[in-house]
C-alpha cells in the first residue's frame, strides 16, 4: 500500500483589519479636506478674474509749447468729451498750486508736456497734474539761480520765457530775443512787443497797426513799460533755457524778414531798413 503525503494545508490569511479613525483624526481629515477647497478657490478666483477684468488703456493729450491757457482749456474739454466751456469753469475754483503773483490764473503754468487721460480723469485732475509739473520744472536749483542773476522773480522769468516762445522763428532764436527782452527792461524801454498785443487781442497775426498800439491794455507793450502782468502763452523748456541764460549781444530790435531769416541789431536805422524789407516781403506775397 503506497504512503501517500498529504497536501499542506492552505495558507491563512489574517483577516483584514478595518482602520477606524478616532474623532481627532476624523477632525483632521475634515480640516484637511477643507483646506484643499479652499486653496484650489483661491488659485480659481484669479483666474476668473483674469478672464473677466479689463484693464483701461489711457489715452493721451499733448499740449505744444506756446498754447494759451482758452487754448489748454478747449483741449482738455475736447479730450475728456465734456460740454465746451466746463475746463474754464473749473480753472478758477480747482485750488492749483501757483505762485502768489499768479493771483490764481494758470497762464503759463499749464506745462506742456503729454499727459495720460482715463474715465476717471477729471478737467481738475488734469489743470493740478499740468500745474504740479510746471511746479516741478520752474522750481529747479538751474531756474531759481538764472532768475537770481537776471534780477527777477520766477513768474517773471515765465513770463519772458511766454513772450520769446511766441516772438522766436526758431529755436536758436530764443537766446537772442530773450537777450533783447532784457536789454530793453534793463534800459527802461517799453518792450514793443507784437506778441503781446496778439494775446490782448486774442488773435494770432503779423500784422500790427498804429491802432493796435493805442490799445487800452495793460498787455499793451508799446503803451506800458515793463512786463505785462502775466505770461502770454505757456512756455516750454527751450524757452525757459533762453530766458534764464540769454545770449549775450547789445541788440535792441529785432524782425524775422522772411522765414528763417530773423536780423537782430541795436541800431534804429538798421532795424526801420529791416521793417521795410519784412513789408515789401508781406506785400509781394500777398
Amino acid at each position: 500500500m503506497a504512503h501517500e503525503t498529504p497536501d499542506p494545508p492552505p495558507p491563512v490569511t489574517p483577516p483584514r483589519r478595518r482602520t477606524r479613525l478616532t474623532r481627532r483624526g476624523r477632525l483632521t481629515l475634515f480640516i484637511g479636506s477643507l483646506l484643499v477647497l479652499v486653496v484650489a478657490a483661491a488659485v480659481l478666483v484669479p483666474l476668473l478674474t483674469r478672464e473677466t477684468k479689463t484693464e483701461e488703456t489711457p489715452r493721451t493729450l499733448v499740449i505744444p509749447e506756446g498754447r494759451r491757457a482758452p487754448q489748454v482749456y478747449e483741449a482738455v474739454d475736447q479730450a475728456l468729451g465734456v460740454p465746451a466751456g466746463t475746463t474754464a469753469a473749473a480753472a478758477p475754483t480747482s485750488d492749483l498750486p501757483l505762485p502768489a503773483a499768479a493771483k490764481g490764473n494758470p497762464e503759463g503754468y499749464l506745462y506742456p508736456a503729454t499727459y495720460p487721460v482715463t474715465s476717471a480723469t477729471t478737467p481738475k485732475s488734469l489743470l493740478r497734474y499740468m500745474t504740479d509739473t510746471a511746479g516741478r520744472h520752474f522750481g529747479a536749483d538751474h531756474i531759481t539761480a538764472g532768475a537770481r542773476r537776471n534780477d527777477v522773480t520766477v513768474y517773471q522769468t515765465v513770463t519772458i520765457a511766454s513772450i520769446v516762445q511766441a516772438e522766436a522763428d526758431t529755436e536758436a532764436d530764443m537766446g537772442k530775443v530773450a537777450r533783447v527782452i532784457h536789454n530793453r527792461l534793463d534800459r527802461g524801454m517799453p518792450l514793443q512787443m507784437d506778441s503781446t498785443l496778439n494775446y490782448a487781442l486774442n488773435r494770432s497775426t503779423l500784422d500790427t497797426t498804429t491802432g493796435d498800439t493805442k490799445l487800452a491794455s495793460p498787455y499793451n507793450s508799446y503803451a506800458h513799460k515793463g512786463l505785462p502782468p502775466t505770461p502770454i502763452g505757456n512756455p516750454g523748456e527751450q524757452a525757459m533755457t533762453a530766458a534764464i541764460t540769454p545770449t549775450p549781444g547789445p541788440w535792441l530790435y529785432f524782425v524775422t524778414v522772411a522765414p528763417g531769416d530773423t536780423r537782430f541789431t541795436d541800431d534804429y536805422a538798421e532795424q526801420q531798413r529791416n521793417v521795410a524789407e519784412f513789408n515789401r516781403n508781406r506785400g509781394g506775397g500777398g
